[in-house]
C-alpha cells in the first residue's frame, strides 16, 4: 500500500481531491490531502510544506502529488518527509531564488485571454460538481492571504534528489500543452507523461489520474 499526499494549488482546497482520493482508497491506497495555509499572512513555503508532513507522518512509502501552484511546495514536502517519488500534475515548476509571484513572467508562461473561471479551469468537469468546488474553494480565498508566501524565494538549492514525473493535460487552457512541455525540458530535463484533462483533471477524470498515478514504479 502506497501513501499518497495530494497538494492542492493556489485557492484551491483538499476538496479539489476528494474525488481522486476516493478512487485511490478504493484501489486499496492511503491518501492524505490536507488544506494549505493559505488564510495566515505569516506562513511561508515551508510552513505550507509542514502542514502536509504532518499529515503524512510516519506513513511508508509516500508519493507526493503537487498541482499547480503546489509545484512549489511539493518538493519541500519531499525534502523534509523523505518522499519515494514526486508527481507534479499540471504544476509550476520553481526554479532556486524564485519566487511564486515571479514564475509567471521567468517562466514564459504566454498570457491566457480566457477570464471566466470555469471556462479555464473546469470547462470539462460537470458543471453542477464545478459549481460546488468554485463555491466551496471561492469561500476559503475570500480569506486568503498569500502575500508573504507569493514574495519567498523558493528555497532549496536545486532539485531534490527524488524521482520526479510530470503528467501533461492536453486540454489544459491555463498551462497549455505547448508550453509545458517547453517548461518541463528547461527545469527538469525530463519529457512529461500526457493525458486528456483540463487543469482540474483530478475532478474531471478522477479515475484515469488514479490508474496513472498507482503505475508508477516506487523505488
Amino acid at each position: 500500500m502506497t501513501t499518497f499526499a495530494l497538494i492542492h494549488g493556489g485557492g484551491g482546497s483538499a476538496f479539489d481531491w476528494h474525488l481522486l482520493e476516493a478512487e485511490l482508497r478504493d484501489r486499496g491506497h492511503d491518501v492524505v490531502a490536507v488544506d494549505l495555509p493559505m488564510s495566515d499572512p505569516r506562513a511561508g513555503l515551508w510552513d505550507y510544506a509542514d502542514t502536509v508532513v504532518r499529515a503524512a507522518e510516519g506513513r511508508r512509502p509516500l508519493v507526493v502529488v503537487a498541482h499547480s501552484w503546489g509545484g512549489f511546495v511539493g518538493p519541500l514536502v519531499c525534502v523534509r518527509a523523505g518522499a519515494a517519488a514526486l508527481v507534479l500534475v499540471t504544476a509550476m515548476i520553481p526554479s532556486p531564488g524564485e519566487t511564486p509571484d515571479d514564475w509567471w513572467e521567468r517562466s514564459g508562461r504566454p498570457p491566457s485571454a480566457i477570464d471566466d473561471e470555469h471556462e479555464l479551469y473546469l470547462h470539462d468537469v460537470p458543471p453542477e460538481l464545478a459549481e460546488r468546488v468554485l463555491a466551496h474553494d471561492g469561500a476559503l480565498a475570500a480569506n486568503m492571504n498569500m502575500d508573504r508566501v507569493g514574495r519567498e524565494p523558493w528555497p532549496l538549492p536545486a532539485w531534490p534528489d527524488v524521482p520526479t514525473r510530470y503528467l501533461l493535460c492536453h486540454d489544459d487552457r491555463l498551462f497549455t500543452p505547448e508550453f509545458v512541455r517547453r517548461h518541463v525540458k528547461e527545469r527538469l530535463g525530463i519529457t512529461p507523461d500526457e493525458m486528456p484533462g483540463s487543469h482540474m483533471v483530478m475532478l474531471s477524470r478522477p479515475g484515469e489520474l488514479a490508474n496513472y498515478l498507482i503505475s508508477i514504479d516506487i523505488p
